[in-house]
């Protein structure tokens, strides 16, 4: 069980990494547009810990 949710939470933050990350450092858009791209990123980074962390601790009182 544990395996799949640590699996789970790395492809979901390969996927931010990914998909958030490109536009921002490439993006052909106004600075504006690259701030708002990070300020998203960035909360989805801390949503996915918030989450990993209350997983792993449910999980472990099991």
């Amino acid at each position: 069980m544990k395996v799949l949710v640590h699996a789970f939470f790395i492809i979901l933050l390969l996927l931010v990494t990914f998909f958030g990350l490109g536009p921002v450092l490439y993006a052909d858009g106004v600075i504006q547009e690259r701030i708002w791209t990070a300020g998203v990123v960035v909360l989805l980074y801390a949503l996915l810990a918030l989450s990993y962390a209350t997983t792993i601790k449910w999980i472990n009182k099991k």
